[in-house]
């Protein structure tokens, strides 16, 4: 079999730990948070309210392509992966990398990230998310998923995308 390698991407708040954690589960692949990889100067600056600039998030993405790397037989990553050169530097550590977009409205985000308790991301940064986003929707191997739909829809429908073509498309809740 194919090694599966794909990253659930997006803003605050559109569930990629959510997704991530259920597609991992069903696909039988590690899964690798990437916000457990942030460094300690990002997260104080997050948590600050400052936006994460290019230069804050190049060490981060470094280590997160460096961990695809470790994962030969697959995994699920989340990253935000805003800009295309974010998501050009994890495909070099992958080929054949492929991105889930999970696409939602400012204000579904911003309702989402504000709801979450003990977070270190505040509502006062979604909007420098959407400024930030790069649609990736036109580019290779991404498929693109409305945020809002059930987590199980959500992650069904990118199991039967990541499906090999010789393996029936099947739902991973069997």
């Amino acid at each position: 079999m194919t090694a599966v390698h794909v990253v659930v991407m997006g803003v605050a708040g559109c569930g990629k730990s959510a997704v991530g954690h259920r597609l991992a589960k069903g696909l039988g692949l590690p899964l690798v948070e990437g916000d457990d990889f942030h460094p300690a100067a990002n997260i104080e600056k997050m948590r600050q309210g400052l936006p994460l600039t290019d230069q804050d998030r190049t060490g981060w993405l470094q280590r997160l392509a460096r961990e695809l790397g470790m994962h030969a037989d697959g995994a699920v990553l989340t990253c935000s992966a805003l800009k295309q050169s974010y998501r050009e530097s994890l495909r070099d550590a992958a080929p054949g990398l492929r991105f889930l977009h999970l696409a939602l409205s400012p204000e579904r985000a911003l309702e989402r990230v504000a709801a979450r308790d003990g977070h270190f991301y505040p509502p006062s940064l979604v909007t420098s998310q959407f400024q930030a986003l790069e649609d990736p929707a036109a580019e290779p191997g991404v498929l693109v998923v409305d945020a809002c739909l059930p987590l199980d829809e959500v992650a069904d429908r990118a199991a039967e995308w990541l499906a090999p073509p010789d393996r029936p498309n099947s739902t991973m809740r069997n």
